[in-house]
């Protein structure tokens, strides 16, 4: 499974958007940058599906210009208009050649989705490997109103309960991607979860 990232070069604030290319061709998140449909179509004709790892700005406002142009599926745990799919915790969904278990990880947002194969875990904001706070291992803000730290301490537990030992592409919503030891990483952002302390001075 080849992945590619079209936000890569965007210029104003997104999450980013990974295309997993293969057996089916998805789009998992469509982010807020405009013109991702072109990005994506550098890549690839036809796009089978867009998998939502959850509904903030950032990852869903230019899904109604990916679905313009692709007419593609989408998946989602909560209600959209171009959702023709739901997904609840523990459901499948094919992503490139791979076949991924979908793993309901609120905390962050309360229809988060992490997916996460044989090999592969795509993160959305749950977990990432690097940002502002944190390298090697961050988690996804909760100081927003409607968030919990208390809630996605035990998504990221549910998350290493379900994840499989030799896990190495790590795929998250914010900083880079990562390939090696996933576990550890996901280990290490859920110890510094645990502390409780602000991610963020003004948090």
């Amino acid at each position: 499974m080849r992945v590619e990232e079209p936000t890569a070069d965007a210029e104003s604030f997104t999450c980013n958007a990974y295309l997993a290319l293969g057996e089916r061709d998805v789009l998992v998140d469509a982010s807020s940058m405009d013109g991702i449909e072109d990005a994506v179509a550098e890549h690839t004709d036809s796009l089978d599906a867009v998998v939502l790892t959850h509904q903030h700005a950032d990852h869903v406002e230019e899904l109604e210009a990916v679905c313009e142009a692709f007419d593609p599926d989408v998946y989602a745990y909560a209600d959209h208009p171009r959702r023709t799919h739901e997904l609840a915790d523990g459901d499948e969904v094919r992503i490139g050649d791979e076949t991924f278990e979908a793993v309901y990880t609120p905390g962050h947002a309360d229809d988060h989705l992490a997916f996460v194969s044989e090999t592969t875990l795509f993160s959305g904001d749950v977990v990432v490997h690097d940002d502002g706070a944190f390298d090697y291992g961050s988690f996804g803000r909760t100081d927003m109103p409607g968030q919990s730290r208390e809630e996605l301490v035990r998504s990221i537990e549910r998350l290493l309960d379900r994840m499989p030992v030799d896990v190495e592409h790590m795929y998250s919503g914010h900083g880079g991607t990562y390939h090696g030891d996933v576990r550890d990483v996901v280990e290490t952002a859920l110890e510094r979860a645990e502390q409780f302390e602000p991610k963020y001075p003004d948090e």
